[in-house]
C-alpha cells in the first residue's frame, strides 16, 4: 500500500510503502512451506517440522528477509501504479520496520525523465541515387548460374582445387579425439575456406577411397581447448564432383528467371538491383534520422536505463544462442570477452538507442499520434498470421500497452521520415575531371 510519494530529486521519487501484517504472514507462510524440505532437527524428520517449532529454533525473524523478496516487487509495482509514475529502475530501498505487524519501507525508484527534443522537422539526410550496373547485372546472372550448377561425378583424376569431395574425419590431439571433430559423408568445397588452415589443401592431390591423415594447428584465435595445438585428421575421401554450369542462353532464362529472353531477364534483374538499393537507400535514411534525433535529446537521463538496454540485448543474445545449443556465458568464452567487457562495448550504442526511443516517444505525445483500436486489432492480426496463432493466444502474450507503444514508435519514425529534407548524394567527380580542373587554375 504507497503511504506517500515524493520527489527527491531528478528523476527519482520516494516511495513509503506499507504491507499489511496478514500479507506478510502468508508471505512467511509461502517462505517456509519453500524451505521446510530442507529443514532437519533432532526428533523430526526431514522436512516435516512445522513452522513453530523451527522458529523456536531459528528465531520469530528468521523467515522475514525470504518473505519480503516474495512480496517486494508486486509491493513496488502497485505502489508506482498508485503514485501515477513511469518506473525505469529501483535505486534503492530501506526497510524501516518488520514484525508481526508488517512491513514499513522507503523505496526510491528511478523514473522515465522529461526530455526536450529540440529538433525534429525538417531534419536533412541524403540518399544514393539509384540505378544498376552491367557489372552488378552480371554479378547476379552469375549467382543464377551457380544455383542451377549440376553436379557430376568425378571417377578419372585425383582431387583438385574448387573440386567438392565428400569425405568422413575425425579430428585428434595428442592421439585423444576431441568433440565436434568428426563427420560422417561431409561435403567440402577445396579452396573455400571452410576449415582451419592447411587442411583443404592436403585433400588435394588424393584419389576416390583412399584414406589419409592431414596435419594442422588449431590457431590461436580457436576456442581456448583447441586453440594453438596440433591435431592430425583421420580422412576417408569418398567421392569427387564438379559444378557443370549451365550456358545462359534463352532457355535457361526461361527455367531460371521464368522469363522468355535473356534481354527480358536482365531487364527484370536491373529492376530487382533498383529495387534493392531503394529499400537500402530508405533504412540508411532512417538510421540518419534517429541519429540526429539521438543527438537533439536533451535531459538527465537516469544511468539505469542505459543498464536495463543491455540486459535487454544480452537476454535477447541468450535466448537465440539457446537456439543453437549455447548461451550467453559461452559466447563470451569463445570471443575471449568478460561480461564488464561487453558491457563497456555496448554502452554507447545502448545510450543511443535509449535516446532514440525517448525522443520517439515525445515526438508522438507533441504530435498527438495515437493508435485506435482497429489499428490494434489489425496489428494482433497480422501477427497471429505471421506466427500461425490464433489472435487471442498472441493477446496473452503480447500486452496491448506494449504493442500500442511499439506502435506509436513507428509512427513517429514516419512522421519524421515525411517531414525530413532529403537529397540525394553527388556522385563523386572521375579523378581525370579533378586532373583537368587543377590544370586550369
Amino acid at each position: 500500500m504507497l503511504k506517500s510519494s515524493n520527489k527527491v530529486e531528478t528523476n527519482v521519487y520516494a516511495l513509503e510503502i506499507g504491507i499489511d501484517a496478514e500479507a506478510f504472514e502468508k508471505a512467511q507462510d509461502k517462505a517456509f512451506n519453500k524451505q521446510k524440505n530442507k529443514i532437519q532437527l533432532p526428533g523430526f524428520r526431514k522436512g516435516k517440522v512445522t513452522r513453530k517449532v523451527a522458529e523456536k529454533f531459528f528465531g520469530t525473524a528468521w523467515l522475514y528477509e525470504d518473505a519480503l523478496d516474495l512480496l517486494f516487487g508486486d509491493a513496488v509495482e502497485e505502489a508506482v501504479k498508485e503514485a501515477g509514475l513511469d518506473m525505469v529502475g529501483t535505486k534503492s530501498a530501506d526497510v524501516k520496520e518488520i514484525g508481526k505487524d508488517g512491513v514499513e519501507m522507503t523505496v526510491e525508484i528511478f523514473v522515465k525523465p522529461e526530455i526536450e527534443i529540440t529538433e525534429y522537422k525538417e531534419l536533412k539526410a541524403t540518399k544514393q541515387k539509384v540505378d544498376a550496373t552491367e557489372e552488378e547485372i552480371e554479378e547476379k546472372i552469375k549467382s543464377l548460374v551457380e544455383r542451377n550448377a549440376r553436379l557430376v561425378a568425378v571417377e578419372d583424376r585425383a582431387a583438385q582445387e574448387g573440386d567438392i569431395t565428400v569425405i568422413d574425419f575425425e579430428g585428434f590431439v595428442d592421439g585423444v579425439a576431441f568433440d565436434g571433430g568428426k563427420g560422417e559423408n561431409y561435403e567440402l568445397t577445396l579452396g573455400s575456406g571452410q576449415f582451419i588452415p592447411g587442411f583443404e589443401e592436403q585433400v588435394v592431390g588424393h584419389s576416390i577411397g583412399e584414406e589419409f591423415d592431414v596435419n594442422v594447428k588449431f590457431p590461436s584465435e580457436y576456442t581456448p581447448e583447441l586453440a594453438d595445438k596440433d591435431a592430425v585428421f583421420k580422412i576417408k575421401l569418398h567421392e569427387i564432383k564438379v559444378k557443370e554450369l549451365p550456358e545462359v542462353d534463352d532457355e535457361f532464362a526461361q527455367d531460371a528467371a521464368d522469363c522468355d529472353t535473356v534481354e527480358e531477364m536482365k531487364k527484370n534483374l536491373k529492376d530487382e538491383i533498383k529495387a534493392q538499393k531503394e529499400s537500402q537507400n530508405e533504412r540508411d535514411i532512417e538510421a540518419q534520422l534517429l541519429e540526429k534525433l539521438a543527438e537533439n535529446v536533451k535531459g538527465e537521463i537516469p544511468e539505469v536505463m542505459f543498464e536495463n538496454e543491455i540486459n535487454g540485448q544480452i537476454r535477447d543474445i541468450d535466448y537465440r544462442l539457446s537456439m543453437q545449443g549455447m548461451n550467453f556465458e559461452t559466447y563470451l568464452q569463445y570471443t575471449g570477452m568478460t561480461i564488464e567487457m561487453y558491457k563497456e562495448q555496448a554502452m554507447p550504442q545502448a545510450e543511443k538507442n535509449v535516446k532514440i526511443r525517448l525522443a520517439l516517444e515525445k515526438i508522438a505525445e507533441l504530435e498527438s499520434l495515437d493508435a485506435t483500436e482497429e489499428e490494434i486489432e489489425a496489428e494482433y492480426v497480422k501477427f497471429a498470421a505471421q506466427y500461425g496463432m490464433e489472435v487471442d493466444k498472441i493477446k496473452e502474450v503480447v500486452p496491448v500497452d506494449g504493442l500500442k507503444a511499439d506502435m506509436l514508435k513507428e509512427k513517429a519514425i514516419k512522421f519524421v521520415r515525411d517531414n525530413a529534407k532529403v537529397t540525394t548524394a553527388r556522385k563523386p567527380r572521375a579523378k581525370k575531371e579533378e586532373a583537368k580542373e587543377e590544370a586550369a587554375e
